[in-house]
């Protein structure tokens, strides 16, 4: 170039569109890592910690870069809707320092929900945390089905090797696992939760086989899925399925074919119930439900009957902000009808309300409905008024997240660390998802 040749100005370096690259590949280690639940906590925190460092360092400048603004504000009043309850029910808890230590430590999820939601923010992003998903539940599936074969799940056994060589204990101890006979996969024996996880997380596995497969891979994969979570053996689980099976194919097959799938998915149930004990047992237990005395509904509901009892006494004792998050167990005792009878589920106070409404209300009041109330009509009102393009790329993640919520069923705590982790995980996908910056 000579010297009187125009200057060509340097090429400004391109912005980070994709926000934090590392986003999807945190938010699948946290979920590979449930099988281990101290390591999965671990990688959230230390998540959690880069993306508070990271805004700070960055003085939140160029927040839009990583976020939209309505996904800045969807997920934060989410976690609003979450942790104030929390907070506002720790002031004259059953058991303070406790609730106090809890609402305190559970601010970590606010950073949480940002992060989670920056991995789905954009095309690229969202392509690889959807589908990464749809891996992880479809090995957990194999995995579990090798388990029907074979008697041990593959992947908990090499965890379980694993620790052992580690620190010479295994996972589960034998008092844990005494008497359990349900399909336990790569949770292991002494964790009961797979028909939940594979029931809550399944949209992203039936979304992506029908995207490669249409109706067959829909198909496939529901069918595969279903084994499992009805040999799991939880029967919120196996309404929590249902209702996906219902969204999910509704749109794919239509009717006629809907309800074929429905009649299959009950031919099923009949066939293990006659070849599987543990799903006998679950189905006797049931019909139990059909009896005239209240003995046979609380025996048929696992003894929760009576637990609902105690969250109603609770509500009545504690009506403003409740007993306290995860104060449950120490509430329970003051409000069991039947403190000298042995209860259903064995030895020991109640832990939690099983219920999400009457968890809510019996541990954090009417005050705490009325803020998840408020969450949830955020997120409704933004599914309303998204686009089409929107609703349809955040169809999985709002999926899992309305069957993990949904009222009319039984559910884990919570305010419980796993449990809530995962549906703040959810909530986050949703709302990152629709509210992603495809369009911008």
């Amino acid at each position: 170039m000579t010297a009187d040749s125009p200057s060509i100005p340097d090429t400004p370096r391109p912005r980070d569109t994709h926000g934090w690259r590392w986003a999807p590949a945190w938010v699948l280690t946290f979920v590979a890592l449930w099988p281990a639940p101290g390591y999965a906590e671990g990688v959230m925190v230390l998540g959690a910690l880069a993306a508070i460092v990271r805004l700070l360092l960055g003085r939140f400048r160029g927040g839009t870069r990583l976020l939209s603004g309505g996904a800045w504000a969807l997920t934060s009043a989410l976690f609003a809707a979450y942790w104030l309850p929390q907070a506002i029910s720790a002031i004259d808890a059953v058991d303070m320092p406790r609730a106090l230590r809890e609402a305190a430590v559970d601010l970590r999820y606010l950073p949480f929900l940002w992060l989670v939601a920056a991995a789905v923010a954009n095309a690229h992003a969202r392509r690889t945390t959807f589908n990464g998903l749809a891996v992880i539940v479809a090995i957990w599936t194999l995995d579990a089905l090798a388990q029907v074969v074979f008697g041990t799940s593959p992947l908990f056994w090499g965890l379980d090797q694993l620790k052992q060589l580690v620190s010479g204990r295994p996972m589960c101890t034998l008092e844990q696992v005494a008497g359990i006979d349900r399909l336990s996969g790569f949770l292991g024996p002494c964790n009961r939760k797979l028909g939940m996880v594979m029931a809550s997380l399944s949209p992203f596995l039936l979304f992506a086989a029908a995207r490669r497969l249409e109706t067959l891979g829909w198909l496939l994969a529901a069918g595969a899925v279903g084994i499992v979570v009805l040999l799991a053996g939880a029967r919120a689980a196996w309404i929590t399925y249902a209702l996906v099976l219902v969204a999910s194919g509704w749109r794919l097959l239509g009717l006629r074919r809907m309800l074929g799938v429905l009649a299959a998915g009950a031919l099923v149930l009949t066939l293990l119930a006659v070849s599987s004990t543990q799903v006998r047992d679950r189905v006797t237990l049931t019909t139990r439900a059909l009896a005239a005395d209240e003995s046979g509904v609380d025996t048929a509901l696992s003894g929760r009957a009576q637990i609902w009892s105690a969250a109603v006494c609770m509500v009545v004792q504690h009506p403003i902000n409740g007993v306290g998050a995860r104060g449950f167990r120490e509430a329970y005792p003051a409000c069991d009808r039947g403190p000298g009878q042995r209860p259903e589920w064995g030895q020991g106070p109640a832990f939690h309300a099983h219920q999400i409404v009457l968890e809510i209300l019996s541990e954090t009041g009417i005050i705490g409905l009325l803020l998840w109330l408020a969450g949830a009509a955020l997120a409704i009102r933004a599914w309303r008024y998204a686009t089409p393009q929107a609703k349809e790329r955040a169809r999985p993640a709002m999926l899992a997240l309305a069957v993990t919520v949904f009222p009319l069923n039984t559910h884990l705590a919570f305010y419980s660390t796993f449990w809530g982790g995962l549906t703040l995980m959810l909530a986050a996908l949703y709302a990152g998802s629709l509210l992603a910056r495809d369009e911008e």
